[in-house]
């Protein structure tokens, strides 16, 4: 079992950068693969990035490649997505998710532990 926390969301001018955080509990933490997903307003939830549990794989949503950079720290047992030239339509509830990865692998898919999401407004 694991439990996901957010952290690090706020409101930034269409340009800047933020940085949101991912805190991950239980024994095995580090062994899972983490993700981030967005869900804007009234919208369908739409995955943004993905990285491996030993941190060597990535994958990223076509909206956000070249902007947004996952990374994590097992010694922390910390996911991080860093977004850079943020737009207004990056407006979005920023969930951090898991899944069990038995290739350390970067997966868009499968995941099996969410966290309750931080929010990000982005103002034009």
């Amino acid at each position: 079992q694991v439990q996901l926390v957010e952290s690090g969301g706020g409101l930034v001018q269409a340009g800047g950068s933020l940085r949101v955080s991912c805190v991950a509990s239980g024994r095995t933490a580090s062994s899972y693969a983490m993700g981030w997903f967005r869900q804007p307003p009234g919208k369908e939830r739409e995955f943004v990035a993905g990285i491996s549990m030993s941190g060597r794989s990535t994958v990223y949503g076509d909206s956000v490649k070249g902007r947004f950079t996952i990374s994590r720290d097992n010694a922390k047992k910390t996911a991080y997505l860093q977004m850079n030239s943020l737009k207004p339509e990056d407006t979005a509830n920023y969930i951090c998710a898991a899944r069990m990865d038995p290739y350390d692998s970067a997966w868009t898919f499968g995941y099996d532990y969410w966290g309750q999401g931080t929010q990000v407004t982005v103002s034009s």
